[in-house]
């Protein structure tokens, strides 16, 4: 083969890969996500969760609109979003926005925040002297040992309560999930804390968040909790994709880092309570 012949083939080569790499850009429309409708804070269909405001910052730098593929965040969720496929044979979406960092279903990018289980009781009501979980510990016994808890089954609080010797204290355990999707994750706790039923709860971080954000004529404690030997209260969350998605793993990674800044200020906007790595508390 000549080397003009040569040349000829590169360039011919070339220009395959660029009209193949132009097709695949072109046929990406929309960010697409992968979400609950119902399951505040982080995301519902009227876009007021966190995790959709920070999928917006991420389209935006894409100069991408976010197209939504919803399902209840429950068993199935991973199943029948981020690895179904539609009626054209092209999967629903590629995004989760929000699972726990090394989650087995899925490739996780570098946590992009981390918060930790609150304790949360109403201002008022004999406990406003709790600013930290080692001051409910110090607490006089005759006054601890009245305190009623609520807490959600494979809470980590509950360990947490075990240990310092008050799981005798639960007044009422709640499922983990809701047979209702609609139902909001930490709904029944906060309902009964506002009714009195219950003294005080531990809810992940978000959540208690949230509560008192959603209350703002309600005087609600936020107390994060650090972890402690034996009892991990902090956790990292992380943005996933399908398996074998190198590349959007690695794209979605970069736009995490670079729009940081944002995605802090919309998390504390939020009220998440926020902790480094380690759970070190601020």
């Amino acid at each position: 083969m000549t080397a003009a012949r040569q040349l000829g083939v590169a360039l011919a080569a070339v220009a395959a890969i660029a009209v193949s790499a132009g097709a695949v850009a072109a046929e990406r429309t929309a960010f697409k996500v992968c979400a609950d409708p119902h399951y505040l804070p982080w995301s519902n269909q009227a876009g007021e969760g966190y995790e959709n405001r920070i999928a917006a910052v991420l389209a935006d730098a894409l100069n991408l609109p976010v197209e939504y593929t919803w399902f209840p965040q429950r068993m199935g969720f991973i199943r029948n979003t981020l690895r179904s496929r539609g009626p054209d044979g092209e999967y629903k979406c590629d995004v989760v926005m929000g699972l726990p960092t090394g989650f087995e279903l899925a490739i996780t990018t570098e946590p992009y925040y981390h918060s930790t289980y609150s304790l949360v009781y109403v201002k008022g009501r004999g406990l406003d002297d709790v600013q930290s979980a080692e001051d409910l510990v110090a607490l006089d016994p005759t006054r601890r040992d009245k305190i009623r808890f609520g807490i959600a089954e494979r809470n980590p609080g509950t360990v947490w309560l075990a240990k310092h010797g008050m799981l005798d204290q639960i007044e009422i355990a709640y499922a983990s999930q809701h047979g209702n999707p609609e139902v909001q994750p930490g709904q029944l706790e906060q309902e009964d804390l506002l009714a009195d039923k219950i003294d005080a709860t531990v809810m992940w971080g978000p959540i208690a968040g949230y509560f008192a954000r959603s209350n703002p004529d309600v005087p609600v404690a936020v107390v994060p909790m650090a972890s402690e030997p034996g009892v991990r209260l902090h956790f990292g969350i992380s943005a996933g994709v399908r398996f074998g998605q190198k590349e959007q793993k690695e794209e979605l990674q970069k736009l995490l880092d670079e729009h940081a800044e944002s995605i802090v200020a919309i998390l504390r906007e939020h009220g998440v309570p926020l902790v480094n790595a380690d759970g070190a508390l601020p």
